[in-house]
């Protein structure tokens, strides 16, 4: 049975394995070449420091798949709003695993306040753009051959969920 927690230290390693067969062998992330220790643990490091959830999914004690939001853009005025990633690993696709990580995300961010979540998925990603849809994602906006992987052009679609929240926004 598939169980979600929050995730620990001595997860990174598993989240590094599922986030390097991803840049190796999907369009679901525009990096190139695999991710070091170092880089998974200064982002795990990061998202721990500045407050964002990162939550995995475990069968049988095995991380088979994580998921996490931080911030869209790194001015002030978008402070309410952040962008989602989640991952299952390969093998592990199609048995429900991202809905399950999407859930404590979207209420994490409605407990912290979020007003929008965003998410940047290849258009190609069938699987991810019906998860989203899922929860009420909206697409928002379709961009042409942004990015170049595998030897071909490839497009991303925003998606966007909007919150009730926060009651009391602040700022300039």
């Amino acid at each position: 049975m598939v169980t979600i927690r929050a995730a620990k230290e001595e997860d990174i390693p598993a989240l590094l394995d599922i986030y390097n067969h991803i840049i190796t062998n999907t369009t679901a992330v525009y990096h190139y070449q695999p991710h070091t220790m170092e880089m998974r643990k200064a982002w795990y490091d990061s998202r721990v420091k500045e407050g964002f959830p990162v939550f995995v999914a475990e069968d049988d004690g095995k991380v088979v798949g994580f998921s996490s939001y931080g911030p869209f853009r790194p001015w002030p005025a978008y402070k309410y709003t952040m962008e989602n990633s989640v991952y299952v690993a390969d093998g592990q696709r199609g048995k429900g695993i991202g809905k399950l990580l999407m859930e404590p995300l979207i209420r994490t961010a409605r407990e912290k306040d979020v007003h929008a979540i965003i998410a940047v998925i290849d258009a190609t990603n069938d699987a991810s753009v019906q998860l989203h849809r899922s929860f009420g994602f909206q697409e928002v906006g379709h961009f042409r051959e942004v990015g170049y992987k595998f030897d071909r052009w490839l497009d991303l679609t925003f998606m966007e969920l909007v919150l009730d929240t926060p009651k009391h926004p602040v700022g300039g």
